[in-house]
């Protein structure tokens, strides 16, 4: 194993967009679809007056 120094430490680059990172984001966008669909349809049926009461 080679020991570096603070100098080289500086230098290294990572971070590269991983499988696992892009999965999380689309799913999270499709969570915030379906969240917004069913809001909008919620909205819908109250203006429309097809909610039903308990």
């Amino acid at each position: 194993m080679e020991i570096l120094k603070n100098e080289d430490l500086k230098n290294i680059q990572g971070g590269a967009i991983t499988a696992s990172f892009i999965t999380a984001v689309v799913r999270a966008v499709n969570s915030l679809l379906d969240l917004g669909r069913s809001l909008g349809t919620a909205i819908r049926r109250v203006q429309n007056g097809s909610v039903c009461s308990l």
